[in-house]
């Protein structure tokens, strides 16, 4: 089905309305009164099928419950849902039926009704339906795990009962092996974008268990199946599993993209989380491999307008970020060796083209943007404190600086000399460069200077007249 029906109207006599609107009590008990009767029908199945083996809903059925689902978003039928034990109702469902349908709608009705808080507050509490509704991220169906993670993230955004989550999955193992099982294998877009909002969520909330799942893949366990028979899974690593995932939604959803870079951002807050980056069986290469592409082949490109680095900031300052983590522990790395060998230059010298572009883009956006900033908050206020666009700017601006002062550190005569061969290096992208990393990082330009000269004599002897605080240490 393409869409869920519309709810009906009541048609039904006063006091038979739910709440504030139109839609009627009876036929709401009329239709949860069905779905018991579909899990633990009063008479046995005259076929001798075994209770609650049916795998699909009829028709008019499924059509119901649907309405069901879309009239949740009300907060009073939510609460009507409620106070009827639907809840109750759903973890029977769970439990006896064969019908993925019926379970996928089942767990989005659960989804819509956590959009309340006090209802959100009442399933988060209730043990029995958490541990359910985490073994259902086993399941072998995508648009019932897609709504189970819908739920999971619309719990883990309330405050309130985050930490019950928070505390739930990490005393439940196969929450990981499911995770990783489906950021490995599935190529369903949608659910790897929302299974990684679930990650993102829980790594934000909790350190702790960010380590505990950085730490994990050390024994095989076991995970979900089609017939719902043990199978023993890969002895699946974190890394890995979301490069995958941000691999499969990198060309068709950007904000996917945003959410596994975030990802990997976070682990690279903790020691544990860029070891378990740089010391994988490759030495880091199929990370640094991917996000370089994404630098130098994808995003902020030569093609693109200077606005666009507004539309990217949030995915490539996180990109750098790891990027800059990975460089900055490059000792006895391979992907360090292979770039200092110069058949390997094509690692190097085009990211420190795309970080020096980057910045030029910032230059031109940055300034409208504080300027923009000024004019309006001075109207209505008489403030000029920087906006949050501008705040995240200067961020990836920070780490596109640190980065390149960085790179520019490592810079030999070879590489310097490929660089302005290829149109990387020049006096106008040298000079943006330097005026983004002087003064803080004076030595980083010192030394590329240096290097400079031995290359483009011309060249350093320009830019030292462009920036004579250069030429007073020389």
């Amino acid at each position: 089905m393409d869409r869920n029906p519309s709810p009906p109207c009541s048609d039904a006599e006063e006091g038979d309305a739910v709440g504030n609107t139109v839609y009627s009590k009876h036929w709401l008990f009329s239709v949860l009164t069905r779905l018991i009767e579909v899990i633990a029908p009063a008479e046995p199945d005259p076929a001798g099928s075994p209770e609650g083996a049916r795998t699909e809903l009829d028709e008019e059925m499924e059509n119901d419950i649907c309405k069901v689902w879309d009239m949740s978003m009300d907060e009073d039928v939510a609460l009507f849902l409620q106070e009827f034990n639907a809840p109750d109702i759903f973890m029977g469902v769970f439990a006896k039926s064969k019908c993925p349908r019926l379970t996928e709608i089942c767990v989005g009705i659960l989804g819509n009704m956590a959009c309340f808080q006090d209802i959100c507050m009442s399933i988060s509490k209730d043990e029995n339906l958490g541990q359910v509704l985490l073994q259902r991220l086993c399941d072998s169906d995508s648009p019932t795990l897609l709504e189970t993670s819908r739920l999971l993230l619309t719990c883990l955004s309330q405050p309130e009962v985050a930490n019950v989550w928070v505390e739930r999955i990490r005393e439940n193992p196969s929450v990981y092996d499911c995770v990783c099982f489906i950021m490995s294998s599935s190529t369903n877009v949608e659910l790897l974008v929302k299974v990684g909002e679930v990650v993102d969520k829980l790594f934000d909330l909790d350190e702790e268990l960010m380590l505990n799942w950085i730490k994990n893949g050390t024994c095989r366990s076991v995970g979900p199946s089609v017939d719902d028979s043990p199978e023993e899974l890969p002895d699946f690593k974190i890394v890995p599993c979301i490069l995958e995932a941000a691999k499969q939604v990198r060309s068709d959803n950007p904000e996917g993209l945003d959410v596994y870079m975030h990802i990997l951002q976070l682990l690279t807050t903790v020691d544990e989380g860029i070891q378990a980056i740089v010391q994988a069986p490759d030495g880091g290469k199929e990370t640094w491999s991917l996000l370089y592409d994404l630098v130098c082949q994808e995003l902020c490109q030569p093609d693109d307008p200077p606005i666009i680095v507004q539309e990217q900031k949030t995915v490539l300052a996180s990109i750098l970020s790891v990027l800059s983590a990975m460089f900055a522990s490059q000792t006895e790395q391979e992907y360090t060796r292979m770039r200092k060998s110069k058949s390997c230059f094509f690692y190097y010298m085009p990211l420190i083209g795309s970080l020096i572009r980057i910045l030029q883009y910032m230059e031109g956006c940055g300034k409208r943007a504080v300027d923009n900033s000024k004019e309006s908050e001075q109207e209505e206020t008489g403030r000029t404190d920087v906006n949050e666009e501008d705040f995240h700017l200067k961020i990836l601006k920070d780490i596109c600086c640190e980065l390149l002062s960085n790179m520019l550190q490592e810079l030999t005569k070879e590489n310097t000399l490929e660089g302005l061969h290829q149109g990387h290096l020049n006096e106008q992208t040298c000079s943006c460069a330097f005026q983004n990393l002087l003064p803080l990082y004076f030595a980083s330009v010192e030394s590329f200077l240096e290097v400079l000269r031995e290359a483009d004599q011309t060249l350093a002897e320009n830019l030292e007249k462009r920036f004579p605080s250069l030429k007073v240490h020389t």
